[in-house]
């Protein structure tokens, strides 16, 4: 049985990656730690629900705005120690944010202005983060299972860390939620440190970065695969993934709890996002994953529906579990597909892109959902974007025999499929 599926790890066997999956590990509670606490200050100081989607829509749009710009300076530098600033200038951010908390200095501003900060770190960090895969892990056909990993070490601080930061603010505030997200970065910059890197030659560029830029831009929009899916991603992160804004609303007024009730609900999403991850890090292949980007439209869709219908505590937290699974499978699935089919050259462009396509949705999703929220609730907003979830993956079930048929020569050439398959869904 253990042989069967010892396959579901192969990327551990790199060292590199194995020090990677450690110090992120750790530094992944942290973050999660910080999520929820965010949210839960904002709420505490503002009762607004449509100040946090503000809060989210600016940490998230300066992101946005650098992103295409990042992935061309990305190809040009050593991507370790540009992951290695990254994660140095989050820690500073955090730490900030934990002395102004824990001194009760803080302020709404201050807080939109260390989000913008740890938005224009993200920029940067995602898109490195991902083209760095491959030099850690070595092996190309391991790529994809790196990415599952990657994406269960994430869903795995989702569960535990949101539980345990509502816990730590009931007990002692959410400043020592931001204190120890701080002190977790330490472990991540250690890994960094520790890894033997086999050096990429650094190309020498003929074209500016703005020709760079629209060279990428140019291989993202008219490879059918790559544009289509970008698109699917980006919808449901503009609908599906704002439901973390209306969260602390559901939480205190929907299902009268507290810091403890939104631990919960966020740690229940973990739980999907995390039997998401599993699910493709036990696959063999990266063949088939198109269709699982349809099943995760419907199945996110339909959650936020019935969950912005319940008003019962289990149901909303067997609802969430659904919702971390349509929105988990959607962002990985999106994620190993496009890495399996860009070219080495285009690598940090194309991943600058994906980013950009979650930074280009959810920061105008949050404020979407925040504003919509304010006028007719929170349980009505649900419903609404529920809907423009089942409606995206009818449009991309339209368009999925279109997009097999043009990764299919693809596939065969990297020996994924045989030259006489006549499709690649399973």
């Amino acid at each position: 049985m253990i042989a069967q599926y010892a396959h579901a790890w192969r990327a551990l066997r790199h060292r590199n990656f194995q020090l990677y999956f450690v110090g992120q590990g750790i530094s992944l509670l942290g973050n999660w730690m910080t999520n929820l606490a965010t949210s839960w200050l904002v709420y505490r100081l503002t009762h607004s629900v449509l100040l946090l989607g503000v809060v989210s829509f600016v940490g998230q749009i300066v992101g946005f705005l650098l992103c295409p710009f990042a992935g061309v300076w990305i190809e040009r530098i050593d991507r370790r120690k540009l992951l290695i600033a990254t994660q140095a200038a989050a820690c500073v951010q955090s730490l900030a944010l934990a002395a102004l908390t824990l001194t009760h200095r803080v302020t709404l501003a201050e807080i939109v202005a260390l989000m913008a900060v740890q938005g224009i770190i993200n920029a940067f960090d995602m898109p490195g983060r991902q083209s760095f895969l491959v030099q850690m892990v070595g092996d190309r056909n391991d790529l994809p299972n790196a990415i599952a990993i990657s994406s269960s070490m994430v869903n795995g601080a989702r569960l535990i860390g949101p539980a345990l930061a509502g816990l730590v603010i009931a007990a002692v505030g959410e400043g020592w939620c931001f204190l120890l997200d701080g002190i977790s970065y330490f472990a991540v910059i250690a890994s960094l440190l520790l890894m033997r890197i086999q050096p990429i030659e650094m190309r020498r560029h003929a074209l500016t970065m703005l020709e760079q830029m629209r060279e990428g831009w140019t291989y993202v929009s008219t490879f059918r695969p790559i544009r289509s899916i970008l698109f699917l991603f980006a919808f449901l992160a503009l609908m599906g993934y704002s439901y973390t804004v209306l969260l602390p609303v559901f939480a205190a007024q929907i299902l009268h709890g507290n810091a403890k009730t939104l631990g919960w609900l966020t740690g229940a999403s973990g739980i999907g996002a995390l039997t998401s991850a599993l699910s493709l890090a036990l696959r063999k292949s990266v063949v088939g994953l198109t269709r699982m980007l349809q099943i995760a439209s419907f199945v996110l869709g339909t959650a936020l529906i019935l969950f912005g219908l319940s008003h019962t505590l289990w149901i909303s937290l067997v609802l969430m579990v659904f919702v971390g699974f349509g929105i988990m499978q959607a962002a990985s699935g999106a994620n190993t597909i496009i890495q399996s089919l860009v070219t080495e050259q285009m690598r940090a462009r194309v991943m600058s892109f994906y980013t950009m396509a979650f930074f280009s949705s959810a920061p105008f999703g949050s404020l979407f959902a925040g504003a919509l929220a304010h006028r007719i609730g929170a349980p009505h907003t649900a419903l609404i974007t529920g809907t423009f979830c089942l409606a995206a993956g009818v449009l991309y079930s339209f368009d999925l025999p279109r997009i097999d048929a043009a990764i299919r020569p693809v596939y065969q050439k990297l020996g994924l499929i045989l030259p006489d398959e006549s499709h690649i869904a399973s």
